[in-house]
C-alpha cells in the first residue's frame, strides 16, 4: 500500500504545479484587467494549493498513521482533482481549443 501513498503524493505535487501555473496566469490577467472575477479564481487556486500542500505533507510526515483502507480513496481524490485541474488549465490557457483551418487551394 506504500505504492498508493506514493501515487497520492506524486499526483498531489502535480496538482501543485498546475495550480502554480494557474495562479501565474490569473495574476497576469488581473494585472492587465483588474477584473474581480480573477481574484476569486486566485483565491480558489490558493485554497486548492493549501489543500494539496497539507495533504502531501501529511502523506510524507504521517504515513504510518494512515489506514491502508483509506489509501485508494486518497489516490482517487487526487487523480480526480488532477483531471479537473488539467481541464481548467486547458480552458484557461487555450480556450479556443484546436482549430484547424483548411489551406486555400493553390
Amino acid at each position: 500500500m506504500a505504492l498508493l501513498m506514493d501515487i497520492s503524493s506524486i499526483v498531489g505535487m502535480l496538482n501543485m504545479a498546475i495550480l502554480i501555473a494557474l495562479l501565474a496566469v490569473y495574476a497576469n490577467i488581473y494585472r492587465k484587467t483588474h477584473a474581480t472575477f480573477t481574484i476569486g479564481l486566485m483565491v480558489f487556486s490558493g485554497m486548492l494549493m493549501l489543500h494539496n500542500v497539507i495533504a502531501v505533507y501529511g502523506y510524507l510526515a504521517m504515513a504510518k498513521l494512515y489506514s491502508d483502507d483509506l489509501l485508494p480513496y486518497f489516490a482517487g481524490i487526487h487523480i480526480a482533482e488532477l483531471a479537473g485541474l488539467i481541464a481548467l488549465l486547458k480552458v484557461t490557457v487555450w480556450p479556443e481549443g484546436v482549430k484547424t483551418t483548411p489551406k486555400a487551394a493553390q
